[in-house]
């Protein structure tokens, strides 16, 4: 495709926006491309295992790459039946972000940025400043001081660390007044990330032989792989190369659950939440930018939005790494919500579970 040419345009009232804009000037709203080409198979680089297999449907051009995509999808043999694993943990730093990451920072660099700011749990931010260090962009991430250790270390090797004491959403507010002078290359906001997220649903549909599972469950705070697999999967359909959508499982957890407070109630946006101490700190967010979309696409693929308390998720955990599959907590909450998902998507439904970051991450000795 021709990466100068992308429009960018507000998701919700339709305005145009400029390439380095990170929400709608107009009404406030995210944003998404205008037009992306269709998705079709003679497109994909069969001789490059990586997520620039689909370069040529991408709106950003390869200038940096470590490697990202290409994940293994691992059946697993639990209690109630075989789950497929997709292994994200497996992405260079350790999370699911460098999809996204990947995507965005080739936009940069396109753009000649320099400097960039971005605020996060801990995942995000040591993927962008991973690949800021590689492309020789100055980063500035602004994390919860109470973020995990070992994500803190991995963002000071490559980027400024800017520690804000308070809840999750205290950094953000810091992220976005630095923004005001910076140019704010946020996971939760950036289309451009969103559009590398959806590489991971690509993936799957080749690596189940062209063909979608029934169901997925993927962990949602933001929301940014669960909108990218949902927005894959709609291209995969609108080329005539699957049938339907997966049921799409977004599950949150207990201490901070504004998707499932929303989809109880029947809403079409998130209810804002606490955001209460869980083991899940890579889902602590009460207003997900993207929202509605993330409850417009259950409703499109009749799916579900579930929560799971600290204690069920610690025996995902648990029950991943008696598998030999060590991922961080946060990883484990759509483990924990797999009985309800089975229940509901149908005995012998082919389910498939992301497990978005690594557990080495969190080990503290």
């Amino acid at each position: 495709m021709n990466h100068q040419t992308v429009q960018i345009v507000c998701a919700r009232c339709g305005q145009p926006a400029g390439p380095l804009d990170w929400r709608c000037a107009t009404c406030g709203g995210p944003l998404f491309f205008a037009d992306l080409p269709v998705f079709k198979p003679r497109f994909i680089r069969h001789e490059d295992w990586s997520l620039w297999r689909y370069a040529d449907v991408l709106p950003a051009a390869r200038q940096v790459s470590l490697g990202e995509g290409g994940t293994p999808l691992t059946p697993v043999r639990l209690p109630d039946g075989v789950v497929w694993m997709k292994l994200e943990y497996l992405n260079p730093t350790g999370s699911y972000k460098d999809r996204g990451t990947v995507t965005l920072v080739n936009h940069l660099l396109a753009l000649g940025v320099g400097d960039a700011v971005e605020d996060s749990s801990g995942n995000a931010g040591a993927s962008l400043a991973a690949y800021a260090g590689a492309s020789g962009i100055r980063a500035r991430i602004f994390v919860p001081e109470s973020a995990p250790a070992g994500k803190k270390r991995l963002i000071a090797l490559n980027a400024e660390l800017v520690e804000v004491d308070g809840p999750r959403s205290a950094p953000t507010a810091a992220c976005h007044e630095a923004a005001r002078t910076s140019v704010y290359a946020s996971h939760a906001w950036s289309p451009f990330f969103l559009a590398g997220q959806m590489t991971c649903a690509w993936e799957i549909w080749e690596q189940m032989g062209g063909r979608a599972p029934d169901a997925i469950l993927c962990p949602v705070g933001h929301g940014g792989l669960f909108l990218g697999l949902a927005l894959g999967f709609e291209r995969l359909r609108d080329a005539g190369l699957i049938e339907r959508l997966p049921r799409l499982y977004a599950v949150q957890s207990a201490a901070c659950d504004p998707v499932v407070r929303a989809w109880e109630a029947g809403l079409d946006e998130p209810l804002p939440a606490p955001e209460g101490h869980t083991v899940a700190d890579g889902i602590v967010v009460n207003q997900p930018v993207r929202g509605r979309e993330i409850l417009a696409a259950i409703r499109e693929s009749g799916g579900l939005a579930l929560r799971v308390d600290d204690a069920a998720t610690l025996a995902a955990q648990a029950l991943l790494v008696r598998h030999g599959l060590l991922a961080e907590p946060t990883s484990a909450v759509p483990v924990a919500a797999l009985p309800t998902a089975r229940a509901h998507a149908g005995l012998g439904a082919t389910i498939v579970v992301p497990l978005t970051g690594s557990g080495l991450k969190t080990l503290t000795h």
